[in-house]
């Protein structure tokens, strides 16, 4: 169904127009469909075709709980409920997205080139945990260098703890992190001071409890299989409306909450044969929603398959995307501080993995993997800069260990410094996860809150299998236990310690110089080189194209190195990360261990 179609077909969910409510469902799967709103006496809904049906109810005003029944006998959440007070098995609300006077018209987003994420789990975040709740925390990460928040998934879940990967109502954010209300409220706080705000939404799969939608319709299918369960049906018979109700909904968060971008979670288990993919649909639709506003917004893929096609226009035989979140730079720098070789750190012990993932985007363009068991990745040198998204740590990354254990617990604070000055001088556009600026201890674990203790069991045999590809130490972190929530909290009172501070200004420094030095950014990746002498000095060499040139020299070992020779002209140091401003002891001489100098050519 192309964009054209679903432009002129109408909402779905509950839509509060003059003195009523219509109400309109997708559900193929059922002979009827009645609507019961409030106590009041149950209504039918009138088929439409195509499995639409629909009804509209006089009297009916926001704030009304309702629920569908099915076939005369199951009463069941709307599949596109925007607001579940109750949870994912309760009733669903009626919400009216125009009573929020929102004040960002004049915000229309930023550029890729120009993003700076800051990845932010709600629920851990602060002590509240609440979208309202990290409002208080916006100026600091603005002064930092921030420009766009990435939300970890927010779409209903089960309970009150979860990453959000097991959401099951797609249209209605979190209702323990404060609902639709709650949301707007962060996003026109974020664009009042000139922050995006990005979703990360999960269309590879939805989770296993409070999840009805086979009921309504083929939204599952056995012909494709994902790591839980059924694939999503987005090529086979009853497709439209399955890709119908994905593509609306990432219109819906367009419209109704201003959102500017999406990070789509693990993409490699979307699959999809049809003319043209459901990616490329929904980057099309929701950017076709943003022009309508005169805003920009960007779609960004998770994927570990390296496919340059991912970020290649359609008319170049890909699939449109903007950018592709890039493992292999956190993978080889991650494999050369901690000297970890199992799970996916065993297809990284070459030194030239983080020369070229710097350099060229991908390590991996082609070459056979031991981990995956087969030939990885393809070209990227040629690819812009603005294409990848690299980070030091992220949630999957430091919560996918079996304790959560974050970088600052595993190396030496000052090869922290190290791996930030390697992530701010690649031409790529860096993401930050929260707490790293200034070294937050708290683990990131895994949890969930299932009410299901059959799945909280399954998600225990599960993760424990996962992790015998890695060979960690010590016990799992147990998802369900409410500790393993609790301690996941940032503790931003660290933030004030005075090594802390140090390395929060480093941080701010960097992402300064990114913004202002034309040699640095996304911009320039053709003109990047990078070697490493045989002590494990890496040199970064960025340039623009106007001749202004930057080196970042970097001491990789935990030893004393010398500083390797640097041909005329003079330099001159921009950033040392042993300063004693940046927590440093400001007389080591180069190169003190896991130090590193970014130097200036004079002109």
């Amino acid at each position: 169904m192309g964009l054209a179609s679903l432009d002129r077909m109408t909402a779905l969910g509950a839509s509060l127009l003059d003195h009523g409510v219509t109400f309109r469902v997708w559900a193929p799967g059922c002979r009827t469909v009645d609507v019961t709103v409030d106590g009041r006496s149950t209504e039918p809904l009138a088929p439409r075709g195509i499995g639409l049906f629909e009804a509209r109810l006089e009297g009916v005003v926001e704030g009304a709980r309702y629920r569908y029944r099915l076939d005369g006998e199951r009463y069941r959440p709307d599949p596109a409920s925007r607001y579940q007070p109750e949870g994912v098995h309760g009733p669903s609300v009626v919400v009216d997205p125009s009573r929020f006077a929102w004040t960002d018209q004049e915000f229309p987003g930023h550029a890729m080139a120009d993003i700076v994420f800051y990845e932010i789990h709600v629920g851990a975040f602060t002590a509240a945990g609440t979208f309202e709740a990290i409002i208080p925390h916006l100026d600091r990460l603005v002064e930092l260098g921030v420009t766009a928040l990435e939300l970890m998934p927010v779409a209903e879940f089960p309970g009150s703890r979860n990453w959000g990967y097991d959401g099951v109502h797609l249209f209605a954010p979190q209702s323990t992190y404060g609902g639709p209300h709650g949301l707007r409220r962060l996003v026109d706080a974020c664009h009042a001071r000139g922050l995006a705000v990005f979703l990360d939404v999960v269309y590879n799969h939805l989770g296993p409890e409070g999840n009805y939608l086979a009921e309504y319709g083929p939204y599952f299918t056995a012909r494709h299989s994902t790591p839980w369960g059924p694939g999503v049906n987005y090529d086979g018979p009853g497709s439209e409306g399955v890709r119908r109700h994905v593509i609306e909904n990432g219109r819906m968060w367009v419209r109704e909450f201003h959102i500017d971008g999406f990070r789509l979670d693990a993409i490699h288990a979307i699959h999809d044969a049809s003319p043209t993919h459901i990616l490329t649909e929904f980057a099309e639709a929701v950017r076709a929603e943003a022009a309508r506003a005169g805003r920009r917004v960007h779609v960004i893929a998770e994927s570990h398959d390296n496919d340059r096609r991912l970020v290649l226009p359609a008319s170049a035989g890909g699939l449109g995307l903007d950018a592709v979140w890039s493992d292999d730079f956190h993978h080889a720098l991650h494999r050369a501080l901690t000297g970890e070789t199992t799970g996916y750190y065993v297809d990284f012990g070459f030194d030239l993995h983080l020369e070229r993932a710097i350099v060229e985007g991908f390590a991996f363009q082609g070459e056979p993997s031991e981990y995956w068991g087969r030939p990885r990745g393809t070209p990227s040198g040629d690819l812009p800069g603005d294409r990848f998204v690299i980070f030091l740590q992220n949630h999957d990354q430091v919560g996918n260990r079996a304790q959560g254990d974050r970088l600052g617990t595993l190396v030496p604070f000052e090869a922290l410094k190290l791996a930030a000055g390697l992530l701010f001088v690649s031409p790529a556009v860096p993401l930050l996860f929260m707490g790293e600026e200034y070294a937050e201890t708290a683990r990131f674990q895994f949890f969930t809150s299932f009410l299901d203790k059959r799945l909280t069991e399954a998600v225990r045999r599960g993760r424990a299998e996962e992790f015998k590809r890695f060979a960690w130490r010590g016990p799992m972190a147990d998802p369900d236990a409410p500790n393993s929530f609790v301690s996941s909290r940032l503790s931003h009172s660290l933030a004030s310690a005075p090594r802390r501070r140090g390395l929060r200004e480093y941080y701010r420094r960097w992402l300064t110089l990114r913004r202002t030095h034309p040699a640095l950014g996304t911009q320039g990746k053709e003109l990047t080189r990078v070697t490493r002498d045989e002590s494990g000095v890496l040199t970064v060499i960025r340039a623009s194209a106007d001749g202004n040139e930057l080196r970042l020299v970097a001491n990789l070992t935990p030893k004393t190195q010398f500083m390797p020779p640097l041909a005329p002209p003079a330099w001159r140091v921009v950033l040392d990360s042993d300063a004693e401003s940046f927590g440093g002891t400001g007389t080591a001489a180069p190169l003190a261990p896991y130090q590193c100098l970014l130097l200036e050519a004079r002109r």
